[in-house]
């Protein structure tokens, strides 16, 4: 099995290779004979990848370690689930895997077209078919996974114990589907600009594969910040680290791109721009790729320096230059149907939200690249710190959160000076009545009670509009709360799925809002001694150490602190921190020793303890409270089941138009709109 997924790979470079050209050639001399054949082609090299990716999985699984890859990313003690995912713990591996849901993503976006969009299909088939191409092609020539050694070892070296982790055994994964996404969208935004087909039929396409994409990568990010939070130890989620920073920014312009396409939908306008964000998001994809992969940046995340950079760096420069080429011959096909009629309207919101989400991607990608652009232009590398990310993007995502609120109450159009009282006042009330209470409370900080009061604001604008909803139904249907709650969003799947997602974005911004308040104690504990610390809300904490013990699991060395928590004589679970020498079957050292930290879980805070290190009987101790943490994943999972919703197919086939879901005729603000 592991000959014939070495053989796949090359067989499928082939396949990929004649689908680019014989797709292209079909969109060309308009032959269906060609694009049939071209379409195969793709589909052979998936069936291609998907045996080369078998292989891969058998050599991991079995422990041959005759493979360079195997011996370097699993060893013969390693658990079964990290022998799986180690499939992408390595370079080589994780760039089979981008092969493997690429090819799964042309597969699928050509076979659910076969019967429409044929004028475009040669072209996104070509497009996906010449990215497919350069993966496979990176991966067989620069980066092998089947590569052999000149000797077999006896056991390999293990995986990262960071990776050991269960969220690597899907974070990654998510991520990957996110970004490999970003293609689809791409390769039907070429298509248009080829055949100059930019009215909806393009637009169609292109919204669900850019809700795919953006629905993964928000789970993929949110799930990263949790693997960061338990397994690095520095008691946080989100440092502005450069992968991290790489993740975030195809969701930025994806973002973007999701709002701005209803002003193209509703009005007609946008068409450049709305063209710029999806070719932007898939190249910010490869653009974080190469920042990953290339070792020009440090990061806990990265890969070592290799060779795989250049081949990144020059297929960026190399689609950059095609689509400014293509999109620049395509300006007036690109030219508007409408204008811009008032600067207080819904469009005009959108137009706002959509800046300032490319405004803060800009900043990402400047302080992300300033590093090498430093050492570049002056030799020495300057690294941007988190300071810079905060004051730049604080404020603009603060920014960003009161426009969520905004944009939904304005009319289109214009907005009268009626409507804006209307729409505006029971939100704003709701705001203002957060903000008072917090400065009653005695909280003084500036940036969570702005944070809260907009929270608040926004909040107020979805219980209104789910109110109004609801509402309207009960009245019509007589239909309980419920059932009127649910028909609504059914109904109205893009309306009030983006609610969703806008709720889960208030609870996001809250729960950052609350580590402005983190406190951080430093403790030497002996077996049996307590210390008694303060909490951010002012409650007592006394924690009784039960002491260190150590034992063997099945590939490590571990030593365990376990601490017992008490409040008010009330006990509670006991809290574990763990260090943890991995070795392999024979006993040897394999990596650094690593921690595993201790997380107590609570509605307002996560009490959060990290053994820092031991000295005979003292175990060195540090306990943070992180206020609202639990409210961040509870956010992001919102943010996805919102997207879910909003990319679910229209239960009324009444409202879809030829080449595009359309909305319904627009209706006045204060009603059910």
């Amino acid at each position: 099995m592991i000959l014939v997924g070495e053989l796949s790979l090359w067989i499928a470079l082939l396949m990929c290779a004649w689908s680019v050209t014989l797709s292209f050639a079909g969109g060309v001399t308009r032959r269906p004979e060609l694009v049939a054949s071209g379409e195969r082609g793709l589909y052979a090299g998936v069936g291609f990848v998907v045996l080369a990716s078998a292989g891969l999985w058998t050599a991991l699984l079995t422990s041959d370690f005759s493979l360079r890859y195997v011996a370097s990313f699993t060893s013969a003690n390693l658990p079964t689930i990290y022998k799986i995912s180690a499939f992408w713990g390595g370079q080589a591996g994780s760039l089979l895997f981008w092969c493997l849901v690429l090819g799964g993503y042309a597969a699928l976006a050509t076979w659910s077209n076969r019967g429409r969009n044929r004028e475009l299909m040669p072209w996104v088939t070509g497009t996906n078919a010449a990215v497919l191409l350069f993966f496979v092609m990176a991966t067989a020539l620069a980066s092998n996974p089947f590569e052999r050694l000149d000797w077999v070892p006896a056991d390999g070296r293990g995986l990262n114990p960071q990776l050991q982790n269960p969220a690597m055994a899907i974070h990654p994964p998510l991520l990957y589907l996110g970004y490999v996404a970003t293609a689809i969208p791409f390769a039907f935004a070429i298509a248009a600009l080829v055949t100059r087909r930019l009215d909806a039929e393009w637009l169609g396409a292109v919204r669900r594969w850019s809700l795919v994409s953006w629905v993964f990568l928000t789970l993929g990010i949110v799930m990263g910040m949790w693997w960061a939070y338990v397994e690095l130890g520095w008691g946080g989620y989100w440092m502005w680290d450069p992968v991290e920073n790489a993740s975030l920014l195809p969701w930025l312009t994806g973002t973007a791109f999701l709002h701005s396409i209803m002003i193209q939908e509703k009005r007609g306008m946008l068409r450049k721009w709305n063209v710029t964000l999806v070719v932007g998001t898939f190249l910010l994809s490869i653009l974080g790729t190469f920042i990953t992969r290339s070792g020009v940046i440090q990061s806990v995340h990265s890969f070592a320096q290799s060779a795989i950079g250049a081949w990144f760096a020059a297929f960026f420069v190399l689609a950059l230059l095609a689509t400014i080429a293509l999109v620049s011959t395509r300006l007036r096909d690109l030219e508007a149907q409408a204008q811009l009629e008032a600067m207080i309207s819904r469009e005009a919101a959108f137009l706002y939200n959509n800046l300032v989400l490319v405004g803060i991607a800009f900043s990402v990608l400047w302080g992300t690249l300033f590093p090498i652009l430093s050492e570049a232009v002056r030799g020495t590398k300057i690294t941007v710190g988190e300071s810079f990310f905060n004051a730049v993007n604080v404020p603009l995502g603060l920014l960003l959160l009161a426009l969520t609120g905004i944009g939904p109450l304005i009319a289109w159009r214009k907005a009268s000076v009626e409507n804006i009282r209307r729409q505006f006042a029971g939100p704003a009330a709701f705001g203002l009545l957060v903000g008072a209470a917090l400065l009653v409370l005695g909280i003084r900080k500036l940036s969570p009670i702005v944070a809260w009061t907009l929270a608040g604001f926004v909040a107020g604008t979805i219980i209104q509009e789910f109110w109004k909803g609801v509402g309207a139904r009960r009245k019509m249907y007589d239909e309980s709360v419920p059932r009127a709650f649910a028909r609504l969003v059914a109904r109205n799947r893009r309306r009030y799925g983006g609610y969703i997602v806008h709720a889960g974005i208030v609870i996001l911004f809250a729960a950052f809002a609350g580590m402005a308040f983190k406190k951080e104690y430093d403790l030497t504990l002996k077996a049996g001694e307590s210390a008694t610390v303060v909490d951010p809300y002012g409650t007592r904490w006394t924690f009784t150490s039960e002491g260190l013990s150590e034992f063997k699991a099945l590939n490590r060395d571990v030593l365990t602190l376990a601490l017992r928590p008490e409040v008010d004589g009330v006990r509670l679970p006991l809290i574990t921190s763990e260090k943890r020498q991995h070795r392999d079957s024979r006993g040897a050292p394999t990596f650094q020793p690593s921690t595993e930290v201790g997380v107590l879980s609570q509605q307002r805070q996560d009490v959060y303890v990290v053994l820092a290190g031991a000295i005979r009987e003292d175990a060195e101790v540090r306990i943070n409270f992180n206020p609202l943490v639990v409210w961040v994943w509870n956010g992001g999972l919102l943010m996805a089941i919102g997207g879910l919703i909003v990319m679910w197919p229209a239960a009324d086939r009444r409202r879809r138009q030829v080449g595009y879901v359309a909305e319904l005729e627009p209706q006045a603000v204060g009603a059910a709109s």
